[in-house]
């Protein structure tokens, strides 16, 4: 049976950036059944090669994204939102570059953005995003249909964080 995955990426020390590793913390302490968590922090493309290793059958990758919508809000964003983009992110490397790798490696990617709030160095993280960060937990030790989720549709470009 394939691993599925579930990729986080984010900063803790940015506010509300820190959604990402608040869900992979949760994943740490409370392991769900059939998932692997791999808080890819600042630079997740250092983890491709460990998920390519792993051959997962289901990835879904989650960071704070922009989305001009209410605090806590969570979407599903897929790499022509982000393309649409032309905002500098805290990324090392482009999100579109780094789905683009998953994708190679795995048929199944779900993106997820979680507005954020506030992202200034050293903001804590705010409720709405940590209500976010705990249903998309339980979400996914439900059985991940994601799909609960609509798509991104600001039409802005998301200017996904991380």
């Amino acid at each position: 049976m394939a691993v599925n995955v579930v990729l986080t990426v984010g900063s803790v020390l940015r506010g509300d950036d820190a959604a990402g590793p608040m869900l992979a913390k949760m994943m740490e302490d409370h392991p769900i059944e059939g998932w692997t968590i791999v808080d890819g922090g600042q630079t997740p493309e250092d983890d491709l090669a460990p998920i390519r290793r792993m051959a997962p059958g289901r990835i879904v990758l989650v960071d704070a994204a922009a989305m001009g919508l209410e605090p806590g809000a969570i979407r599903q964003v897929t790499r022509d939102d982000v393309a649409q983009q032309f905002l500098i992110t805290t990324h090392s490397l482009p999100i579109t570059f780094l789905l683009s790798e998953l994708e190679r490696c795995c048929d199944d990617v779900t993106f997820i953005g979680i507005q954020p709030q506030s992202m200034g160095f050293y903001d804590p993280l705010n409720g709405p995003v940590l209500a976010a960060v705990e249903n998309l937990y339980r979400c996914i030790e439900e059985g991940a249909e994601l799909s609960q989720y609509g798509p991104c549709s600001c039409g802005l470009g998301c200017n996904v964080h991380g």
